[in-house]
């Protein structure tokens, strides 16, 4: 039974399908949004519709170079930014996975950043110290000592004092652990430095330009303090604006201001990809009708094991579909089936209907027509009979010539049919043996007929017999 629409031909299960392809699309947005991963997608996602614009403008060069390069693309999404896709696949949290919006679950204690640096800048102790935000840093950081060590303003000092083995490299802090420490980061090029910045800074720099981190250098010479966001450099006057930078940048500050800004984000995303799947949905499901005819093959189910069919009165069956374009053209033979059930079947002709319910579909293909509507199927319980052979004669002897004799070798043989037709056949004939061309007694091997075609020879058993004939010549009239 089809489903009840809630509108001319829109069924529930439609708006189910674009309610969840919606959702999924929006959960994609929300783990991976301010990554370039969602950068990446977007892209990929105007490719798309790019190709999509060629296929309908039989632009072939165009659409092709168009696949090549959306399969290229998703290949470097996965290679370039398998730790970022990483980083959000592994949560333990699956609620906040497929429900929620995810939040960093350790703030960073800016307190103890800002005491800490201060006090590193009053010992004029050269630090280098990276705050990451969403990007992963694995890229672009190298030859890294892992440390997961408890943040503390005597761990910081101790790290960049003098003399210790890491004090020269940069140090990772995430949450309220400092994850790695002695870490080479990528030195910038550019010319328009200060004079005064060393590699501590042109290694911020570096960072800043490849990544959203949040980079803090204290100068060794001068005991300087100033922060790299980006492409901004900000030379830190005193404690109070090292933490309200820190704090906008671990989000504090946008807690109390930037909720409502979040709220109005996440509902344009949620309508933009209501409205996307929406407009794919009715691209593909109803678009121009499109009509074709495909010849499908009887599939017959059900049936008693004690029974054979033996005959149908058609193999296939024509199917009209119909659909958008795009839809009928994806349908693949094995999508398309039609399956009878045989289990009311009795021995013998038995008319079985061709209706919807036997018609397997892919959705959104409606069906306009089947020819024929019913199949005529015999059914029998197959047994053996032996029935005698008999030559069949054609033409006509020469006019002095009588045929005297004629044996068949074997003259019997097992056929194997349905009980109710065997009932009917006593004998078997061979192929037509012409008497024009007989003039002595000789040996012919000619076939058997086997009407209908459902019966069959016995297994082993050879579809030829040998005919032995004798003629002689006609006695002459008396007058």
């Amino acid at each position: 039974m089809d489903p009840t629409p809630f509108s001319p031909g829109l069924r529930w299960q439609d708006i189910a399908d674009i309610l969840f392809n919606s959702y999924i699309l929006f959960r994609l947005y929300v783990l991976f949004r301010g990554t370039n991963v969602i950068r990446m997608i977007i892209a990929i996602a105007m490719l798309w519709m790019t190709e999509r614009l060629a296929v309908n403008m039989g632009l072939i060069v165009t659409s092709w170079a168009m696949q090549g390069i959306i399969t290229a693309a998703a290949l470097i999404i996965i290679i370039v930014f398998r730790n970022e896709i990483a980083s959000v696949l592994q949560t333990r949290d699956f609620k906040s996975f497929f429900w929620g919006i995810p939040q960093r679950q350790v703030r960073t204690p800016v307190d103890i950043i800002v005491e800490s640096v201060y006090e590193l800048a009053r010992r004029k102790l050269g630090a280098l110290i990276v705050l990451p935000l969403k990007k992963g840093l694995e890229a672009v950081v190298q030859s890294g000592v892992v440390w997961q060590g408890k943040l503390s303003r005597e761990m910081l000092l101790s790290i960049f004092w003098h003399g210790t083995p890491v004090h020269d490299g940069a140090t990772i802090v995430q949450g309220d652990q400092i994850t790695e420490v002695a870490a080479i980061l990528p030195l910038s090029k550019r010319n328009d430095l200060p004079g005064n910045f060393g590699t501590r800074h042109r290694a911020a720099v570096g960072l800043a330009e490849q990544s959203d981190a949040l980079v803090i250098v204290v100068s060794e010479e001068r005991g300087r303090v100033t922060v790299f966001q980006e492409d901004k450099i900000i030379q830190i006057n005193d404690n109070i604006e090292l933490d309200r930078i820190l704090r906008e940048h671990a989000g504090e500050a946008a807690d109390r201001g930037g909720m409502k800004r979040q709220t109005m984000e996440l509902s344009i995303a949620a309508m933009i990809c209501l409205l996307s799947i929406t407009g794919i949905w009715f691209s593909f499901a109803r678009g121009l009708e499109t009509l074709v005819t495909l010849e499908v093959p009887v599939e017959f189910m059900n049936r008693d094991p004690k029974m054979e069919i033996f005959s149908a009165s058609a193999s296939s069956v024509s199917l009209q579909l119909s659909g958008s374009g795009s839809l009928i053209k994806s349908i693949r033979p094995d999508q398309v089936k039609v399956k009878l059930s045989l289990d009311n079947a009795v021995p013998g002709g038995n008319l079985v209907p061709i209706s919807r319910n036997t018609i397997t579909l892919p959705p959104g293909i409606q069906l306009k027509q089947v020819d024929p509507q019913a199949l005529e199927v015999n059914l029998d319980v197959p047994v053996q009979k032996t029935v005698a052979i008999q030559a069949e004669w054609s033409g006509k002897l020469p006019k002095e010539l009588i045929l005297e004799e004629a044996r068949l070798i074997p003259d019997k043989i097992t056929i194997v049919g349905g009980s109710l037709m065997l009932k009917q056949i006593e004998t078997i004939y061979t192929e037509k043996i012409p008497l024009d061309g007989i003039t002595t007694g000789g040996t012919t091997t000619v076939s058997l007929v086997l009407p209908p075609s459902s019966l069959k020879l016995e297994n082993g058993a050879k579809n030829r017999v040998e005919v032995v004939y004798k003629v002689k010549q006609r006695p002459a009239s008396s007058s």
